[in-house]
């Protein structure tokens, strides 16, 4: 029976990294409990209703994992770091060949190229991705399953994107900052050029909405978030 998760990586479950768990700056979720309660509940009921509603997608995209360049596991996780330096696994319908992380890291040229371009590869060089992985990607349809880590307590509907370990020290002394608020589903850099906008402009954009978190501006990102993934803006 072919398994229906891939994981990166041999570190087991949720873990604490000592590096990042001593977070002296306080976001407005730690210091509002009203703040906090109001967006954990909202956080619970969009992620249900949104599961519900996309269950489906499941089935459909699980076809084309049974056969061809993308078969194997539906699930694609990776380890990246949350709120405080809590360590987790992130969900995404996968979107690359099996073993990928060992193929990129094989390819030292490839690789440096990738550490040199904002951890990231244009779509027509990543030998990883397969063709339905581009299209999953396009359309966002790779994110639905982090409404699962949304209703672990992992993620937010909206925050800064989850980072792998190696991308902290794009955010130097402001790392504590950064690391004060769950990583979201969609945030301000997602509906402000995603893609198209690397570091180091990217850390002052995910720390605007640190630094700015209200109920008004996640509505706001998450109207915008649906305007760009209709238009597929930054997405690849």
């Amino acid at each position: 029976m072919e398994k229906v998760v891939e994981k990166v990586n041999n570190t087991r479950g949720p873990v604490y990294s000592h590096n990042y768990d001593s977070v002296q700056f306080k976001s407005k979720v730690d210091s509002s409990l009203l703040f906090a309660f109001t967006k954990r509940t909202l956080d619970i009921i969009g992620a249900l209703v949104l599961l519900i509603l996309t269950s489906p997608l499941y089935l459909i995209i699980g076809f084309f994992y049974l056969f061809g360049e993308s078969k194997g596991p539906l699930l694609f996780k990776q380890i990246r770091i949350g709120k405080n330096g809590k360590k987790f696994y992130i969900y995404k319908f996968r979107s690359m060949v099996v073993n990928a992380e060992e193929k990129l890291i094989s390819d030292k040229n490839l690789y440096k190229k990738y550490l040199n371009n904002n951890y990231k590869l244009e779509p027509h060089e990543d030998p990883r991705i397969t063709r339905l992985g581009r299209f999953l990607r396009k359309t966002s349809l790779d994110e639905i399953p982090q409404f699962i880590n949304v209703l672990k307590g992992e993620m937010s509907l909206v925050g800064p994107r989850p980072v792998v370990e190696e991308e902290l020290i794009e955010y130097g002394a402001k790392v504590s900052h950064f690391l004060s608020v769950k990583p979201g589903i969609t945030g301000y850099w997602q509906v402000n050029g995603r893609s198209n906008v690397g570091y180091p402009e990217r850390v002052d954009i995910e720390l605007f909405y640190v630094y700015n978190q209200s109920l008004r501006l996640d509505i706001i990102i998450l109207l915008k978030t649906v305007l760009s993934v209709i238009t597929k803006k930054g997405a690849f």
